[in-house]
């Protein structure tokens, strides 16, 4: 596997980020030949499916990746109930992945906030930055649909990459 498709946590400057390498597609174009919002979306989803969810067997993630998301039977599961996005720049389409950075910016009782950057690919000199974005992602009962604690091994997994929110630009 090269480089260009493992994910990894990087330490800069003090802060703790996942980097995961997401391809783009020629269908997440619009007509005006860049990524569309609406496949943003999608591709902030892989990335936090990849940084989140344990890898196949065989494969290796993150040391972030600890939900069984493929587990049907699981008590558990993650719903988005909110999610901003700032554009900062059209996105061209490229042969090269997106570097998408994520980390959290608040840890509460049975939500966290996962923070995103989404950077030109890994080697471009100067390295753009795209858009950013924040989901609230809520632990919730596969039986109630109710709210539920984050575990222990949660926290303990997620601890390392809790950083600053993100403090959006052009909010009014």
């Amino acid at each position: 596997m090269t480089d260009d498709v493992v994910a990894s946590v990087v330490t800069t400057a003090g802060a703790t980020r996942v980097h995961i390498p997401i391809h783009l597609r020629w269908g997440d174009l619009d007509a005006l030949g860049h990524v569309n919002n609406t496949s943003m979306l999608k591709l902030l989803e892989e990335a936090r499916l990849r940084a989140f969810w344990k890898p196949e067997v065989g494969l290796t993630g993150p040391s972030t990746a600890i939900l069984d998301a493929l587990d049907l039977s699981a008590e558990t599961m993650t719903l988005i109930a909110r999610q901003e996005i700032e554009y900062l720049l059209p996105v061209p389409y490229g042969q090269r992945p997106l570097e998408v950075q994520m980390w959290i910016g608040r840890i509460g009782g049975s939500s966290i906030d996962v923070c995103y950057e989404v950077f030109s690919p890994r080697g471009d000199s100067p390295q753009r930055c795209y858009a950013r974005s924040t989901a609230v992602v809520v632990m919730v009962s596969t039986s109630s649909g109710r709210p539920v604690r984050l575990s222990d091994e949660m926290r303990a997994a997620w601890a390392p990459i809790v950083g600053d929110p993100i403090s959006y630009s052009h909010r009014r």
